[in-house]
Order: C-alpha cells, then structure tokens, then sequence
C-alpha cells in the first residue's frame, strides 16, 4: 500500500478483458504462464492476492474497482465496478470464496463474492485514516490502519464463518506510531496466533499478538540492513517476502522497487535479508501473492505523470 495519501476517486475504468504481454525471451509453449499481464489502462492498482485456479484479483486505488484474471491466460476483466467514491488497497480471498477488501481511505471495510462480485458485506469505519492492508486467518480478517491510530481492524468469523461486528485491536508495545504511514503489510504466522507488520516509516518488522495487539521488533541484519518503504509482505516458511515499493540502493533503478527475501528465525525474534530480487519490469511494485510455486506483484506506478491513462501490469518475480 502507498507511503502517501491517495488522492480522490478518478474516472471509473473500462471492463474491458486485457491479453496477456509476453516478456520478450520468455518463451512459448504448453502450460506456459505469461510474465507479465496487462491490466486495463488507468486502472491504477495497489493490492493483489491469488484464488483457486491460478486466479488472481487485483484493486484499484483510485475507484475501488476489482479485475479479476487468470495467470495462465493473462486473460480477465472487471468483477466489481469502481466509483461512488470507493477505494481498494489490500485484498485477500477465504476458504469461502469471500474477497475481503480494505478501503484505503474511503473509511470502509468490503465483502464480496470472488466468484460473481457481489456485496457480501460493508463495513463503515468513521473514525479510520487509511485502512491499508489485510491477511485472514480462521479467527477472521485483520486490518491495518497506517496513519494516526495504532490499532489493527478485525473482523471474526463465527459458525461456518459467519461475519461478526468490526472490531478494534489497539497497536502496543514496540511498534510506535509517527507521522507518515506506520503498519502497511500484515501477515500470519504461528496458526494465525501471531502477525508480523512492517511499517513503511522505519523499514522495520514486527511481530504482534493476534489477540492482544502487543508488538515486539524483530531485529532484521543481513543485505543492506534495512527494508525501507515496505509494502506488502508474504511469508513462506520461514521466508518472508517484502515488496520495498520505491528506491533502494541494491542495484534497482530510482522508483523501480524490489522484493527483498528475509529469513525469520524459529521464534521470529531475528530475521536476515537473505537476497534481493531487482527487475527491469518492475515499476513501483506495491503487493505480491502467489500461485503455483511462482510469486507475482503488481506494479502501482505512484510516480506517474498520467495515472488516469497509463498502462499497469501485474509481473511474474524472478526465482533469483
């Protein structure tokens, strides 16, 4: 999710189905999957996550809109049509079939069905700043909050996963918000017991208490000791994947972004920078998801003269 504040809504985005963009040297042959996917133009995205199938959905940041693709085919189009002053950033599919959506800063939490995007649920949220980013796990779906409020937004799933009242998780401990944005990418560990943050402002990881909220830093060496701007994060294992969405020193040209791969010890109080993986196709990558052993991010492009008509792709990640 972005480190600044996302303008209004713009214009509303086409539905329309968009190929696949082979990258040149790529190859074709049976079972192949296209490297990069095209996304409708201005469409803006921010958030990605995978389904069934080799599904893949991604939301716009500017109307709220959801496309949805496969990555076999490259093919896809709208699900949820975009306006009416909505946003979407972060975005996850349950075991149900249920897309849960953060509404960046539209002050809203949405449901929908993955599979006809219809409204399931939605969520107001008055007394929100910027509700960024989401991960579930089978207590329910927890939200970060990036500006102002330390605290994480959760939502529990009862019999059948029944969707309970909006809760409220105040944010203590280690992590200590400042101006800017603060918790963006969450993620689940132990069972969903634990979460890990990363908070764009310092670059730093941590761990907290999915019950409570309590934090404690995970102490990160290791590369160029630091994972400034982190965006969305995705763990497999003990690696983690952090999407850093604007410069770094490590070889990636300014604004180009890179997903740096953090190794977390056993009781995730330590985590090493293992390698850093750059890409010419990268452009402001923001969030990454995965689908049959390969990882994919979508790039946002924040530095774009022309948001409302530019091109946006969602980019297979490089093994090394």
């Amino acid at each position: 999710m972005r480190t600044i504040l996302i303008a209004a809504a713009v214009a509303l985005c086409a539905a329309v189905a968009v190929p696949a963009t082979a990258h040149k040297g790529g190859g074709k042959h049976k079972g192949h999957k296209p490297d990069v996917i095209a996304l409708p133009n201005g469409f803006q995205p921010e958030g990605i996550t995978t389904g069934k199938r080799h599904t893949f959905f991604v939301g716009s940041r500017a109307t709220g809109a959801i496309y949805r693709g496969s990555l076999r085919t490259g093919q896809g189009k709208e699900l949820v049509a975009g306006g009416g002053g909505k946003q979407a950033t972060g975005l996850k599919v349950d075991r149900f079939g249920r897309l849960f959506v953060s509404g960046a800063g539209s002050k809203a939490v949405r449901v929908y069905n993955s599979r006809t995007g219809a409204l399931i649920q939605e969520y107001a949220v008055p007394d929100a700043n910027f509700i960024n980013d989401v991960v579930i796990t089978r207590r329910g779906a927890y939200f970060t909050e990036s500006q102002v409020i330390p605290q994480l937004y959760f939502i529990p799933f009862g019999k059948k996963g029944a969707l309970g009242e909006l809760q409220r998780i105040p944010i203590t401990g280690d992590f200590v918000y400042t101006a800017g944005f603060n918790a963006n990418g969450i993620e689940k560990a132990k069972g969903g017991k634990t979460l890990i943050l990363i908070s764009s402002n310092t670059g730093k990881l941590y761990t907290a208490d999915a019950a409570t909220g309590v934090t404690d830093e995970i102490a990160v060496t290791g590369g160029d000791g630091e994972l400034a701007n982190g965006d969305g994060i995705m763990r497999k294992g003990r690696k983690l994947y952090v999407v850093e969405n604007r410069d770094d020193p490590n070889g990636a040209a300014p604004g180009v972004g890179v997903v740096s791969v953090v190794k977390l010890s056993r009781d995730l109080s330590t985590g090493t920078i293992d390698r850093t993986i750059t890409d010419p196709r990268f452009d402001t990558p923001t969030t990454i998801a995965r689908s049959g052993g390969r990882n994919y991010v979508v790039n946002a492009k924040f530095a774009s003269a022309s948001p409302a008509t530019d091109t946006y792709q969602v980019v297979k990640v490089p093994k090394k």
